[in-house]
């Protein structure tokens, strides 16, 4: 059989080099280069159209969801998994819906990346417990809220978590609703002091929690 054929993106050295040497040692894979930048990435894909792409989201020059659409869209031959620090929902969804198969954090570490990889390329979807465990709740019947609840977040508070949680910067979310950042910062610390939580990725997942924020 002809070996699995990958290319790897990403821009952290130690993390490039770890995943390069991994790929290098196993006899069935082939690595046929790896790339730190977007436009080295997309010309990796364009001269070598890989069997693999493990890429990376933060990438200097623009973002790896760029690189999974573009293999989605011109190499429908090329399984595409990311590996990634960003397990927050918006990123893996952004990154499922370019076309991703396969999503590992980094913390996994890189030991068992061959058998990711074969996993992956036999019709598998690799994903990090963290972030299955994240689709199944996505997935769930989401609970309707009691009046208690209800009468915890203001109207106002409760927009500003959902639109946060469709993953819209306090920005974005300022100049939508046609106030000032300010403003919704302020709501944004009331709903943390309400919840009892420290950061936004709590404060959404104790509002779905509660029937509070819908998607």
């Amino acid at each position: 059989m002809d070996p699995i054929t990958v290319v790897i993106v990403e821009d952290d050295e130690r993390f490039r080099a770890a995943f390069t040497a991994v790929v290098a040692e196993a006899p069935d894979l082939r690595l046929a280069g790896a790339a730190g930048d977007l436009p080295q990435g997309l010309q990796l894909l364009r001269e070598h159209r890989p069997d693999v792409l493990l890429v990376d989201l933060g990438l200097p020059s623009g973002s790896g969801i760029e690189l999974i659409r573009f293999a989605h869209d011109h190499l429908p031959q090329t399984d595409v998994m990311v590996i990634t620090v960003f397990g927050d929902e918006p990123h893996v969804m952004a990154s499922l819906e370019a076309g991703a198969t396969g999503y590992l954090l980094k913390d996994s570490g890189a030991a068992d990346l061959t058998e990711q990889i074969r996993a992956l390329r036999a019709g598998g979807s690799p994903i990090s417990p963290v972030i299955a465990r994240q689709l199944l709740l996505r997935l769930a019947p989401e609970p309707a809220p009691t009046a208690q609840s209800e009468a915890l977040l203001s109207p106002q508070e409760r927009q500003v978590l959902t639109l946060s949680a469709k993953g819209f910067s306090f920005e974005e979310i300022a100049r939508m609703l046609g106030v000032s950042r300010h403003t919704v910062m302020t709501y944004v610390k009331r709903s943390y002091r309400k919840l009892q939580v420290h950061s936004k990725t709590e404060a959404i997942y104790e509002a779905r929690k509660l029937g509070l924020v819908r998607d």
